[in-house]
């Protein structure tokens, strides 16, 4: 049997938004993960790394989970496939050794231009055909609607 998209599900204005936007998304990671594989790395994992990359300064392990939105045992696993190859490591905090804070290392380093590039490309891939001006649009809409999913998990 082959997995068809929800197909019957009317697609119109924000019916059915949030069933393209789930299939975008995971059309979008499985063609990163396709880049990265290469390097060792996942989609999960690149987020780690570009997190940590934009950080440019170590990170705790509970504000790394909270920018990736995963929960702490989810974080530890791609902490721990990251640091077994040498790209992060993990320090005790010297305010609070129950604080892990974590940061890439050199070995990461000769390949951070290549995958930003990576991703970057993949986003042009994405965007193929679609005019600049409604790239921008749809750009300003998700970071809309992602605010406002966020002030209403606030307010629950």
């Amino acid at each position: 049997m082959t997995a068809k998209c929800c197909s019957t599900v009317v697609r119109d204005g924000i019916q059915g938004f949030g069933i393209t936007m789930s299939e975008a998304t995971r059309a979008l990671r499985a063609r990163i993960d396709d880049r990265l594989r290469p390097h060792g790395l996942s989609k999960a994992t690149w987020n780690v790394v570009g997190t940590l990359l934009c950080a440019q300064a170590p990170v705790s392990q509970r504000e790394l989970a909270d920018a990736l939105y995963v929960e702490g045992p989810t974080l530890v696993r791609l902490l721990d496939r990251l640091e077994d190859m040498g790209w992060v490591k993990r320090e005790t905090a010297p305010c609070d050794r129950r604080v892990k804070h974590v940061s890439l290392t050199d070995k990461a380093g000769p390949f951070l231009d290549e995958l930003v590039q990576a991703a970057i490309n993949v986003e042009h891939e994405m965007a193929q055909g679609i005019p600049e001006e409604d790239v921008h649009t749809a750009h300003r809409v998700l970071l809309a609607m992602r605010d406002n999913l966020l002030a209403a998990a606030t307010r629950a």
